[in-house]
């Protein structure tokens, strides 16, 4: 079975600023950390290794500053291939700052305790460096 994971974080800087973090080789690399090639248009490739696991997929949406829709998976893995599943971020203007709405679709069901746990940490030095912050050396890389 497959399902969804959502969950939603709040940035204080405006969604200009913040959609650049999703899209930017560069500066996802200062909160998701390891390698990345990002070519952020429609069928542009997302290939991203966090801490040792190779991330590949492709976007699907690019829509600045307000949402970007990319598939995602694990380049090896049967049970989470490249490009099987879809992120959905979404982001709004919110008191001056943005509120961030992502949705992880297709997730195998025994993916989501993960990506649940991974979506978390990763999101919380996301608020951080949407701000122009140093979320520091990310602690699970030497996990």
């Amino acid at each position: 079975m497959t399902g969804s994971f959502e969950t939603s974080v709040r940035i204080e800087a405006p969604p200009a600023d913040v959609f650049a973090y999703l899209v930017d080789t560069d500066l996802v690399r200062r909160w998701m950390g390891g390698w990345g090639r990002l070519d952020a248009v429609p069928g542009g490739a997302v290939a991203l290794d966090i801490n040792g696991v190779p991330i590949r997929g492709e976007y699907v949406v690019v829509d600045p500053p307000h949402r970007v829709v990319f598939t995602w998976g694990v380049a090896g893995s049967e049970s989470l291939p490249p490009g099987s599943t879809t992120v959905e971020i979404t982001l709004r203007d919110e008191a001056g700052g943005t509120r961030l709405d992502l949705v992880h679709r297709d997730l195998p069901d025994e993916e989501a305790p993960r990506h649940a746990t991974g979506w978390a940490h990763y999101l919380g030095r996301l608020a951080v460096a949407g701000i122009g912050g140093d979320p520091g050396p990310d602690p699970w890389a030497s996990a």
